[in-house]
């Protein structure tokens, strides 16, 4: 019987895909593992790659070509051929540490938390030009001890029941903007589910140069900033909806001209009030969707 399934979809970053796997091909202390890959480019980019790792890889890889591009599409085709008791969550430009799914499983026991979600430390590529700025917005901390926690997280570096995932449990309308997996999590803490975290269950997620770009580190921090609004409108919580906006609405004017003063004393310090401020931004026009995966990466050169 397959313990885990560890689900990784893909969308031309081939090579990124392959370290992230031989990631999860070295974990210790957890075995009958197998590997979910899914191809979500158009062109099927890394369907060779896929090929390549089965001959190598000493746990089961199963992969399928899912050519409508988009988070919510690749995710649940992930799902569909999954086999294992349990489903653990791995970005394609992330990878796991040793004892990553040792860690997350030890917490579940130790908590009985339903979905247990662990660290991501942030690398940018040594010449990047304010890495440490682009490293703490994409990074994601919490308690430094295992614990239960009423946050959820984005689905990378997670744990979860496979059966509490009914067919198809992703949203496609999120497929350019992405938050589909912040909309399952919030329908899942409704229905009573339980959280956790596990602090060693760590994993690296390598920042390509792409995503170290101040236009489009702002424009994540504005996504980032929009989530809380979102998943209110979604359930009618007008009050906590409001509640939001009017806190957006200090944010994006108290930290954005305090960046403006930071900028003749600390470039750094500056960017960091930006992120606040393009964060807070984000809560008062969340409404305006933010386009980065699906049709909006197709498009791009391949």
């Amino acid at each position: 019987m397959i313990r885990v399934s560890v689900l990784i979809p893909t969308f031309r970053r081939p090579d990124s895909f392959l370290r992230a796997a031989r990631s999860v091909v070295a974990q210790t202390g957890v075995t009958d593992i197998e590997i979910i890959a899914i191809d979500n480019s158009p062109e099927g980019s890394a369907l060779s790659t896929f090929q390549h790792l089965a001959e190598e890889a000493r746990f089961p890889l199963r992969w399928a070509h899912e050519p409508r591009p988009g988070v919510a599409h690749a995710r649940n085709a992930a799902l569909a051929l999954a086999r294992g008791e349990f489903v653990a969550w791995l970005d394609d430009d992330e990878e796991a540490s040793p004892r990553w799914l040792a860690s997350l499983f030890a917490v579940r026991q130790e908590t009985g938390a339903q979905s247990v979600f662990g660290p991501v430390r942030a690398r940018a590529p040594a010449s990047t030009t304010n890495a440490d700025f682009y490293e703490q917005l994409y990074a994601r901390s919490g308690a430094p001890y295992n614990c239960l926690t009423r946050q959820s997280y984005g689905i990378g570096n997670s744990l979860q029941p496979r059966a509490m995932f009914e067919d198809a449990p992703f949203d496609p309308r999120a497929n350019q903007r992405g938050g589909e997996d912040d909309a399952l999590f919030a329908s899942w803490r409704e229905a009573g589910a339980t959280f956790g975290w596990a602090c060693d269950a760590w994993v690296i997620e390598h920042l390509g140069n792409d995503r170290t770009r101040l236009a489009h580190g702002l424009k994540r921090a504005f996504a980032y900033g929009q989530g809380p609004c979102e998943t209110a409108w979604a359930q009618r919580n007008m009050p906590a909806l409001v509640r939001h906006m009017c806190v957006g609405a200090g944010q994006a004017i108290a930290y954005g001209a305090a960046s403006a003063f930071a900028f003749a004393a600390s470039t750094p310090q500056a960017l960091t009030l930006l992120d606040r401020a393009a964060r807070g931004a984000g809560k008062v026009f969340w409404f305006m969707e933010q386009r980065f995966y699906g049709e909006a990466l197709a498009r791009q050169p391949a």
